[in-house]
């Protein structure tokens, strides 16, 4: 592999070894590693990463098993629905809405490993590696790094590699990658692509813009959260934005986030994987103006997202508690209508802002269930939906 990637991409599987001893050597993982496996004495673990002489050997032996427990235990069963791919052993770049910053790609590849792929490449924000020991190990567990607090020049300079190096990880590694239709999460649940995402990605490859894209084999996916543990968290920083101008999350805010995320019940997970875009890009015009095309391009893989949510009685009723009205009644009972509010009632009470504005909160919190639903019905409303 080209050195021009070694700042950012992850390791190579025999950089193992050293990163292995430096990680096992830092009391920080030490401290972590223990607490995520509960009753298992260090040196097992040490001696299960010593093991593992490939970075899949890894995930197998060290992370497979602590998600599969966190499916167990923390949701109401997980699945993947990849039946829109014929060729399981092609690589393909998997974009998606993006809802808990660990899990999203983890569960992904778990599910993959179940069906007989193997697991993606994960794009993740440099935001995110608080502590050099997260760098590693996330590094160890096949993710590549996206630079984000650079100048404009630097952003472009790390954009064009980045671009490079995921054109380089499908064409010539064969290697899947997940990456999020746009920096960080959508708070509010309205799932858009970032026109500048697919700019990204559009500056490695050769020919034009929808050549450049058909060499990744873009295919939309949608993931849906019957529960998203964070939900109290996210309303919580509206209000904070509302009412602080400028206002940013801190590290600490990071780390809540993930952790929130984890050990929070999340109910049913779905993953469904629509077709490749390649065929509708090739369809398109790419003599037209960038940003029109970019545009389009866009709005294609929202609909891909869009129409493949799988939607559960909270996003009906979300809607309704929304609007005030009983309009989608015939997907939920009067149960689950009250089960519902019970819990956005216990998020609420989750939230310890000192100026607590209730009624804003509660509509933020009903929004991010809605929203799912609102773009599922304007995707099966417009002509020539996924399916």
């Amino acid at each position: 592999m080209t050195t021009e990637f070694d700042e950012i991409r992850p390791y190579e599987d025999e950089e193992l070894p050293q990163v292995f001893e430096e990680l096992i050597a830092d009391p920080a993982f030490q401290k972590v590693a223990c607490a995520v496996m509960p009753g298992v004495p260090f040196e097992h673990i040490a001696q299960k990463m010593r093991s593992s002489k490939t970075k899949r050997e890894f995930q197998l032996n060290c992370c497979y098993g602590i998600l599969r427990d966190i499916m167990q235990k923390l949701t109401g069963g997980v699945s993947l629905d990849h039946t829109a791919l014929s060729d399981k052993q092609a690589a393909y770049t998997y974009i998606s809405n993006h809802r808990d910053i660990v899990l999203d790609s983890g569960f992904l590849s778990l599910l993959l490993v179940d069906q007989g792929m193997d697991t993606v490449e994960i794009a993740i924000g440099d935001n995110l590696l608080i502590y050099p020991w997260i760098k590693k190990l996330v590094r160890v567990n096949k993710s590549f790094i996206v630079q984000r607090a650079l100048t404009m020049r630097q952003k472009l300079e790390s954009s064009a590699r980045l671009s490079r190096y995921i054109h380089y990880a499908i064409a010539r590694k064969r290697q899947s990658v997940w990456i999020a239709q746009r920096e960080g999460r959508a708070k509010d649940s309205d799932d858009r692509t970032q026109e500048s995402v697919l700019k990204m990605l559009s500056m490695g490859g050769e020919g034009d813009v929808a050549d450049r894209l058909c060499e990744l084999n873009i295919v939309p996916l949608a993931i849906s959260y019957e529960y998203d543990p964070c939900d109290y968290l996210k309303a919580q920083e509206f209000q904070l934005k509302r009412d602080m101008p400028g206002y940013k999350k801190t590290t600490a805010d990071d780390l809540l986030n993930m952790q929130t995320g984890l050990m929070g019940y999340k109910g049913r997970v779905h993953f469904q994987v629509a077709p490749c875009i390649n065929e509708a890009l090739r369809a398109m015009d790419c003599s037209r103006p960038k940003a029109e095309l970019f545009c389009s391009i866009a709005a294609l893989i929202d609909k891909g997202i869009h129409s493949n949510y799988r939607l559960y009685p909270n996003n009906y009723i979300a809607h309704d508690l929304l609007t005030g009205t009983h309009e989608f009644a015939a997907h939920y009972t009067m149960e689950e209508f009250r089960q519902f509010e019970q819990y956005i009632d216990r998020q609420l009470q989750r939230i310890t802002l000192p100026q607590k504005d209730e009624p804003f909160l509660r509509e933020k919190l009903c929004l991010m269930y809605a929203n799912p639903l609102k773009n599922s019905l304007r995707a099966a409303a417009s002509p020539g939906s996924e399916s």
